[in-house]
């Protein structure tokens, strides 16, 4: 493992994603990508008493579905790298509790499905850990009680709110080989464009994203033809479009390759204002979806940058702008490990 450039991290040898699984709720489950995430609900509660609960739960299944596939027990992993949107990472730490691993709980808002991967890579590469487990995951009602305001009260929003994903993401980083290979990542900076309307996350989230992105080419000398897709965490409709004008500002054309995982997770006509959002957006979409588009050959090359707005509702009560961050990961398909002579 090597650092290049100011902000970006690169895996010389193989760190691997060994396994990943997703659990989503009803609208995540009725959307474009359904059929690719491990369980499907068809309530808000799933099957719990509150949805405090269902969003535990959603994780404790991600994690659960992953190690099955990774055929690896919980004793066998060294780190569980974990965190969510609920006031103290509550989800996280909950499942922590079940969970006979050592436990490292980051916050990253909406970004820590990348920057629970790019740390636990960076574990694994450095010799910290055999095999890391990370986690993440988000409620649409869990964060609109904690954010905004009870789904009871059916307060009407704005075309520029996004839509917070119900649903959990698990993988599992280790060194032996799988069908994903993480090369590299970029640690995002904390960018604060100076907006404070809670209500248009992916307008504050933007800059933050274009930032970490064009940091990457520069510390790597790559370019947007280098990657099969470039996609985001959750700007949805209003903050994709910043995005992509404020790298074309910055010289970098990435229109042929760019997408956001709010915009692919909903269809058009499903009632989600700008688009989702919520930590298990990027997750979701990448655990469930895009790994499999690598390993059925339709992608080589992703990166992967995960944004969250770093608010809290009393900053916003106290009319303070919103900070934001962006952390990207590379993924490639992996190739054939070469057989050794006899």
């Amino acid at each position: 493992m090597r650092r290049t450039g100011k902000q970006t991290w690169v895996f010389d040898e193989g760190v691997y994603i060994q396994a990943a699984a997703a659990a989503v709720g009803p609208l995540e489950a009725d959307g474009p990508l359904g059929r690719y995430f491990d369980v499907c609900h068809r309530d808000l509660y799933c099957g719990e008493k509150t949805w405090e609960l269902a969003e535990r739960r959603l994780m404790r299944e991600a994690v659960a579905h992953c190690l099955q596939k990774a055929g690896v027990s919980a004793e066998e992993v060294d780190l569980f790298l974990a965190g969510d949107l609920l006031n103290q990472s509550a989800t996280s730490n909950y499942v922590a509790r079940e969970l006979p691993i050592p436990f490292l709980c980051l916050f990253g808002a909406c970004s820590t499905s990348m920057q629970t991967l790019a740390a636990a890579a960076a574990l694994v590469a450095g010799g910290l850990a055999d095999r890391a487990l990370v986690a993440t995951s988000s409620h649409n009602a869990t964060a609109e009680r904690q954010f905004r305001y009870p789904t009871e009260l059916g307060v009407q929003k704005p075309k520029t709110a996004t839509f917070t994903v119900t649903g959990a993401g698990a993988a599992l980083v280790g060194r032996t080989p799988g069908r994903w290979r993480l090369r590299a990542a970029t640690i995002g900076k904390v960018i604060d464009a100076g907006l404070k309307n809670p209500l248009d996350m992916g307008a504050a989230m933007a800059p933050a994203a274009a930032d970490t992105i064009e940091q990457h080419f520069r510390d790597l000398g790559t370019s947007p033809d280098d990657y099969d897709l470039i996609v985001t965490g959750d700007l949805s409709r209003v903050g994709s479009v910043i995005a992509r004008e404020l790298l074309a500002e910055a010289g970098f054309d990435v229109s042929d390759v760019y997408n956001d995982c709010g915009l692919m997770i909903y269809r058009p006509d499903q009632d989600v204002f700008a688009g989702g959002s919520g930590c298990a957006c990027s997750a979701v979409v990448t655990y469930g979806y895009l790994l499999k588009t690598l390993s059925e050959g339709t992608f080589r090359r992703l990166l992967v940058v995960a944004t969250g707005a770093l608010l809290s509702q009393t900053m916003v009560q106290q009319k303070q702008s919103i900070p934001a961050i962006a952390h990207g990961v590379v993924i490639e398909a992996a190739e054939p490990e070469p057989h050794s002579s006899p």
